[in-house]
């Protein structure tokens, strides 16, 4: 095939803003975990699937399967999809008070 590029698993995307190894990251319509720290404008490898730990809305109790979506303004995954970015699906149950959710990403 001449025209494959890569796998697309890991890809690389300008930094929103100023990123940790580990952060959730959107750009545009595209969203990963960053592989590692990245300055804003910088280019950062991000994985675009898997599962991993996340912040999340603290007083939500999830529940295996649930839709999972990314509140930029409060940099959390939240249950609540008005105005937050679709990412994945828990993985696993997070109690309410939780800190964490597991988050497998799906584009």
């Amino acid at each position: 095939m001449k025209n494959f590029v890569q796998t697309g698993s890991y890809i690389s995307v300008p930094a929103p803003t100023d990123v940790k190894s580990g952060d959730l990251i959107v750009v545009g319509a595209l969203f990963g975990v960053a592989e590692t720290d990245a300055t804003s404008g910088a280019p950062v490898v991000i994985c675009t699937e898997g599962v991993y730990t996340l912040p999340k809305a603290s007083a939500q109790a999830w529940t295996v399967g649930v839709a999972v979506y990314w509140d930029a303004d409060n940099k959390v995954a939240t249950t609540v999809s008005t105005d937050n970015d679709p990412i994945g699906h828990a993985i696993a149950a997070a109690a309410n008070p939780s800190a964490t959710g597991q988050v497998r990403l799906s584009i």
